[in-house]
């Protein structure tokens, strides 16, 4: 036996018919003998149909209202999930994130998880009880309802694996694993049976839209042990009970992971913005002027560069901000133009940041040289370079994302059959 979290997300819900098959999945491990809680997401198109009617009312409008609003979508599913559940002849009780609760900061629309307190829904489970959770809302220090943000049931989902002292935390989803890369751009891409918390957080961070980035932190924090996995999948296909029996992809430590591939995988995200400054005067202090506003007004730097002065008097700085910053980011470097002493200030959204990303590049060398000369060798510029211990990422003309992502996943050895 063992005590498990499965959260569906909004595609998995997306009508009754859905919610049926969901009920299904659940039964099967309440059927084996587990400890089950589910976390649902609102059914698929309803917070973003909630989020249309809020701004509708009003552009501006306060953002506790708009959490009392968005969190509705979840609390339909959870009720009608535990309704399925109860008709099937499964003992389960709906649960909202006030009634739990889980304690969140008032960072209304993006609030962080602070505590959560499993007790009660851990003596359910000893009178055979199934716990259905309402995912991406909280209560915040004044007692109102918070949501976590865009994919927040995800981060839902971990928080309470962790504190009920889950064995697992099954992440269904419209795929049926991690993969490689993005399937739909390279035929080839082989679904991964284990990749690592870091790899896993450098994907999610990095353009790979499986897991939320948040929920990927949690569980490396706390060592959930995560297993993405396919709602579509018919629920009573073979689940596999030896070890080597994956179903999907888990996502572990690496101490779990045998063979470690130099490279795991390729990302790259299309949500990037170009920010050059021309002419800047080159003394000290001028990065501070640049980057503190733009940190004050929290958006979010990624690559940066700054060309070597001839003159020693100016220098051309680049950097890349995400694409729905750039509006904010332009007008907040315009405002302290002056006192940083650019001549001209240059954006450019025609570009994109591809990634190579694996645990073994610590042990390996000559893993961003073969990077470089794949590019080259395809006739591709790169614009900006930035690393980590277990990733490099490049910024490219937008054009070349098909060509580059094919390129690296042959040039690693990803493909597959």
């Amino acid at each position: 036996m063992a005590r498990l979290v499965m959260k569906f997300g909004g595609t998995s819900v997306a009508d009754v018919a859905r919610i049926r098959n969901v009920a299904q999945h659940v039964k099967r491990e309440v059927d084996a003998g587990h400890e089950v809680a589910v976390v649902v997401s609102a059914m698929s198109g309803t917070t973003n149909q909630l989020v249309a009617w809020a701004r509708e009312t009003a552009p501006l409008h306060d953002a506790r209202e708009y959490d009392t609003i968005v969190a509705t979508g979840e609390q339909v599913t959870v009720g009608l999930l535990a309704i399925e559940l109860q008709r099937i002849g499964i003992p389960a009780r709906s649960w909202l994130g006030w009634q739990i609760p889980i304690r969140t900061d008032n960072a209304h629309g993006a609030a962080r998880i602070q505590e959560i307190n499993g007790d009660e829904i851990v003596r359910r489970f000893g009178e055979g009880q199934v716990a259905v959770i309402a995912g991406f809302q909280g209560l915040g220090p004044d007692n109102r309802i918070t949501t976590l943000g865009r994919g927040g049931s995800d981060t839902s989902a971990v928080a309470i694996a962790a504190a009920i002292n889950a064995d697992r935390c099954d992440i269904y989803t419209d795929v049926d694993g991690v993969y490689t890369t993005d399937p739909r751009i390279v035929a080839k891409a082989r679904k991964l049976d284990k990749i690592s918390y870091e790899e896993m957080l450098e994907m999610a961070s990095l353009g790979a839209k499986v897991l939320q980035t948040r929920s990927v932190e949690l569980a490396m924090v706390y060592r959930v042990r995560l297993q993405v996995r396919s709602s579509f999948d018919a629920p009573d296909a073979p689940q596999g009970t030896g070890a080597g029996d994956i179903v999907g992809t888990l996502v572990c430590d690496e101490e779990e992971i045998v063979e470690q591939q130099v490279v795991s995988g390729i990302a790259y995200s299309k949500d990037e913005a170009k920010v050059t400054l021309v002419k800047v005067e080159d003394k000290p202090g001028v990065a501070a002027k640049v980057f503190g506003p733009l940190a004050d007004n929290s958006i979010n730097v990624d690559m940066i560069i700054q060309n070597v002065s001839d003159d020693g008097k100016s220098t051309d700085m680049t950097f890349t901000v995400p694409q729905a910053e750039l509006a904010r980011a332009e007008d907040v470097i315009r405002k302290a133009q002056a006192e940083i002493g650019a001549q001209e200030i240059k954006t450019d959204t025609n570009v994109v940041k591809v990634s190579i990303i694996g645990i073994g590049m610590r042990s390996h060398t000559g893993v961003a040289k073969t990077m470089f000369q794949t590019l080259a060798a395809k006739g591709i510029n790169i614009l900006a370079i930035t690393t980590s211990e277990i990733k490099v990422s490049v910024l490219i003309a937008s054009e070349y994302t098909e060509l580059a992502v094919r390129a690296l996943h042959t040039a690693y050895g990803l493909d597959g059959e």
